[in-house]
């Protein structure tokens, strides 16, 4: 178990979480999704923090009662296992403990459970599987080392940006470099919005036009395509 590592900042933080996952995501060169399996517990939800990860065996949840010590207030906990598990790693109890501690939300490979109860309270969940199946407590794992999650590393500390879109992660180091594109990303999105709204195409705007004629893309006109096909079967 490693303790105090350093954090992202989180006025950076708090930054990407207002962008959103897809412009961060893009802004980062299309890296740092946990995958597409992971589905927020309650749609509508989003949520950005500082990893504090955990690695624990299949079955056994004991390294997350030992991970929410270590948690701080602008935390994310990042749990996956050992090899892949969909048994209900955590519930009620323990997202009462994450919010009292003032932890912004929780990603979890594995499974979840007490939906209603974690829905109701309004603590932010994204998970693999739902799954009223138990764990034990009994064999060590790991807190606060990397994990791999997807095609994604998640250290200590990395910047957790969580929403509708699903969940991505950017490395502290990176964190404020990937801020400063997306703010710009931001901002040609807020310019194009504007554009398409009085009616301008994405052709036009983003010059598409001369892609489509190196790829041979034409326009036929509907009724000299069925003469074509008339005249290739032989109708009259």
């Amino acid at each position: 178990m490693v303790v105090g590592p350093p954090r992202t900042d989180l006025a950076i933080v708090d930054e990407l979480g207002r962008l959103g996952v897809a412009t961060v995501h893009e802004a980062a060169g299309r890296t740092g999704l946990l995958g597409s399996s992971l589905r927020p517990l309650r749609p509508g939800q989003a949520a950005a923090g500082t990893a504090v990860t955990v690695l624990c065996p299949p079955g056994d949840n004991l390294m997350v009662h030992v991970a929410v010590e270590q948690c701080a207030p602008g935390d994310f906990l990042v749990i996956t296992t050992t090899s892949p598990c969909e048994d209900g790693y955590v519930g009620e109890l323990i997202t009462t403990a994450l919010t009292a501690r003032g932890v912004r939300g929780l990603v979890a490979t594995t499974g979840v459970r007490d939906v209603g109860p974690i829905t109701a309270s309004g603590f932010p969940v994204w998970s693999r599987y739902v799954s009223a199946q138990g764990t034990v407590k009994a064999t060590a794992g790991s807190v606060n080392v990397p994990v791999c999650i997807g095609a994604t590393l998640v250290s200590p500390g990395d910047a957790v940006v969580a929403d509708d879109d699903g969940v991505v992660v950017i490395a502290r180091r990176e964190a404020a470099a990937v801020a400063e594109a997306a703010r710009r990303r931001a901002a040609k999105e807020d310019e194009s919005r504007a554009a398409f709204a009085r009616g301008e195409l994405s052709l036009d705007r983003n010059d598409l036009r001369p892609l489509l004629r190196r790829l041979g893309i034409q326009q036929v006109l509907f009724k000299d395509l069925e003469n074509d096909l008339t005249s290739s079967t032989g109708e009259s």
